[in-house]
């Protein structure tokens, strides 16, 4: 931003001209709803009102559009259902600042609670900064003026109504949705809003073994949306609900609080942000990545090893054995992919991670082997793991009871999936014990990455284990990011290419544990879509070029749907067997049809390498923009995927340069004319997808 910019937004975020004066009578609570003072740069208006109430505009050029009414965002709820909501504005004052997040404006609020209400004073901190235009960031203090203990029960950082734009039909889809929770059907991370909505969005556990996630949510109309989300460097426990309300959308985020706050004592809320935005989702988790960036979260740079493209041995399941993963590499090897994952089943069990002696009866030395052969035809090898989880009969189990996470009743926490039992990340014998698997498994077997699997990876519960000596319960659940980042920087030291993968299987990643990792994937896709929209999300907090692998191809549509996985610019993944499958039903052969299918896919995605180039998910708004539609820049060249059942009408090439482009449908090898600057608009008849490239002519 140019110094003219930065002071064009002080002007704007530090204008008080014609802000009225603050009443202090107590009478100021019954004030209608007139702005008592406001912040604000080029994208967002955010005022208060004498009750302390805020309402939020967005900025545009044709003028600014209200997104919400005047609501009471920061309130307390107290123990025995009375809810602390109505405070009286007493002072409020605003200064320029410069830190982590550069230079910014920062608008102090300070109140008091209402007549007959608890004694309570509340201090609202919002802060703009210039590189973040659109993005608020707030934080609260309650501290008790009162001479009795205050029961707290919990408390609410935000509470809005994004309102539904004018002229919309009943029947249209008004509000499309981003909820970075995790849920045990798997749902979809990003879905309509329609009557009878409702999400609570719990960041902690959902179910036995699912839960955390990415603490954002973020609805969206055709014509703008609203985010919220908190920024602490921590995972916490809060929930940001979701619900469709009249005719609007309301958004919060809270926090358990059960406590008593003594006289003088005070309660800060964790720091969270409330953005405006135009277009889908994808600007505000992109933003939120270079925020927490600026803690020092950030995804690794990944190898190149990373991008590329990956046969798994899951197709023969857990009766896979070291034979036939031999007979199937000549075609891997043939068909031009470069890694083979030995996948769940060469283990004795979850927990102890020794070698089955049936598949493998040398021990370690048939592993080291079927190692060297997969290296010999010059692929990469890869091992399944699934940790932080034993398995009843196991010696872990059996032999060392203190690495369990226990709840506060001292029972086990199940692992569904596995018919485990968690162990806790925050004990350092736990940790201990990991990183010694990853040293076996890289440094004495020769594995090139890991396949870190399971849902119950993405969150754990509080844990009570008396043998810790946990300070808090809630350790084992912020501790669970330093868990991953030990075996990654375990495995760095033992090759500084390896690929560490993480598959929380179906939940939506948590933010907090990507650091440690240097590839996602699909993550057990249910459909096309959820490809598509996963790795829309994955690009966004990961960066545009972040090694995103679309899992299994069979887990796709039709199970052939290599289109969503190439035209997003994500890495093929395929479990086929070959020459043949000895299950009796759902095969996954390589059939001669099949094959010249997934041999052409893979082809095309060897010659592009999309994934390495830019993922621009701002171009298009994948709720409303009909045909779905995404775009990738490489080597000056643009890339576009379109998806639909059926489509026949025009599409617009979004975000070409100034220059005319050749439009070549580059899986059926067609060509379809030239596009001027502006994109087009360009006729298209298609059936399930379309994928372009645009050649600047």
């Amino acid at each position: 931003m140019s110094y003219a910019s930065r002071r064009r937004f002080l002007k704007l975020a530090t204008s008080a001209g014609a802000l009225p004066a603050l009443p202090r009578l107590a009478n100021a609570v019954a004030a209608d709803a007139v702005a008592a003072t406001e912040l604000s740069d080029g994208v967002l208006r955010l005022a208060f009102d004498a009750r302390m109430r805020s309402r939020v505009t967005q900025r545009r050029a044709g003028g600014a559009v209200r997104l919400t009414n005047w609501s009471q965002g920061q309130w307390l709820a107290l123990k025995g259902g009375a809810q602390l909501k109505d405070f009286v504005l007493e002072h409020h004052e605003r200064g320029g600042i410069d830190g982590p997040r550069g230079r910014g404006v920062r608008l102090t609020l300070t109140g008091q609670s209402a007549p007959n209400a608890p004694r309570v004073e509340k201090t609202v901190h919002a802060t703009l900064f210039e590189r973040y235009p659109g993005f608020v960031f707030c934080h609260s203090r309650y501290r008790n003026l009162g001479s009795a203990p205050l029961a707290l029960a919990a408390w609410h950082g935000a509470d809005l109504t994004l309102r539904a734009a004018a002229g919309r039909g009943v029947d249209e889809v008004q509000f499309w949705s981003f909820c970075g929770s995790s849920h045990a059907d798997r749902r979809d991370w990003v879905q309509p809003v329609r009557a009878g909505f409702a999400q609570d969005n719990y960041m902690g556990m959902s179910a036995a073994d699912y839960g955390g996630g990415t603490p954002i949510v973020d609805v969206w109309r055709r014509d703008g949306g609203l985010a919220l989300g908190h920024v602490d460097p921590l995972p916490r426990l809060v929930s940001l609900p979701v619900r469709h309300r009249g005719d609007g959308v309301q958004l919060g985020l809270s926090g358990t609080e059960e406590r008593s706050l003594a006289p003088g004592d005070s309660l800060d809320t964790p720091e969270t942000f409330l953005a405006v935005h135009r277009g889908d989702y994808f600007h505000t988790l992109d933003t939120y990545r270079r925020i927490m960036a600026e803690a020092g979260l950030c995804a690794p740079r990944p190898p190149e090893a990373a991008y590329e493209g990956i046969w798994c041995a899951w197709g023969y399941e857990r009766e896979c054995t070291a034979a036939l993963i031999e007979g199937t590499l000549p075609k891997v090897q043939e068909l031009g992919l470069h890694w083979a994952v030995i996948d769940d089943g060469w283990q004795t069990n979850v927990g102890d991670w020794q070698l089955n002696s049936e598949k493998f009866p040398r021990g370690a030395a048939d592993m080291k082997r079927l190692v060297a052969d997969i290296r010999a035809r010059s692929l990469k090898p890869r091992l399944w793991v699934a940790p932080l989880a034993a398995a009843p009969g196991s010696d872990l189990l059996h032999d060392h009871t203190d690495l369990l996470l226990l709840d506060k009743d001292g029972a086990l926490q199940p692992v569904s999936w596995w018919n485990s039992f968690y162990l806790c990340p925050a004990y350092p014998q736990t940790v201990a014990y990991t990183q010694a698997l990853v040293r076996r498994f890289i440094g004495e077997w020769g594995f090139a990455g890991l396949k870190i699997d399971g849902q119950h990876l993405n969150g754990v519960a509080p844990c009570y284990n008396p043998a810790h000596h946990h300070q808090r319960p809630e350790e084992s659940v912020e501790q669970l990011p330093e868990f991953f980042r030990g075996l990654y920087a375990t495995a760095l030291q033992l090759d500084p290419e390896v690929v560490m993968e993480l598959c929380p299987c179906g939940t939506m990643f948590s933010f907090y544990n990507l650091p440690a990792i240097n590839q996602t994937p699909a993550s057990d896709p249910e459909s096309s879509w959820q490809v598509r929209l996963k790795g829309k999300t994955l690009k966004a907090l990961m960066g545009a070029d972040a090694p995103f692998a679309g899992d299994h191809v069979e887990l796709s549509d039709g199970g052939d749907d290599f289109a969503s996985t190439v035209g997003i610019g994500a890495i093929v993944s395929t479990k086929f067997t070959w020459p043949k499958d000895p299950k009796p039903k759902d095969s996954f052969l390589l059939t001669p049809e099949r094959e010249a299918l997934w041999r052409k896919w893979i082809a095309l995605y060897n010659e592009r390498m999309l994934p390495k180039g830019s993922y621009r998910g701002e171009l298009y708004d994948i709720g409303f923009d009909k045909p779905e539609a995404h775009a990738v820049a490489k080597d000056g060249r643009m890339y576009y995927a379109f998806y639909a059942p059926r489509w026949q009408g025009p599409v617009t090439l979004r975000g070409l340069s100034g220059t005319r482009h050749r439009i070549r449908d580059y899986f059926n090898g067609r060509e379809l004319g030239e596009v001027g600057p502006a994109g087009g608009p360009l006729e298209l008849t298609f059936e399930r997808f379309l994928v372009l490239e645009a050649e600047p002519v």
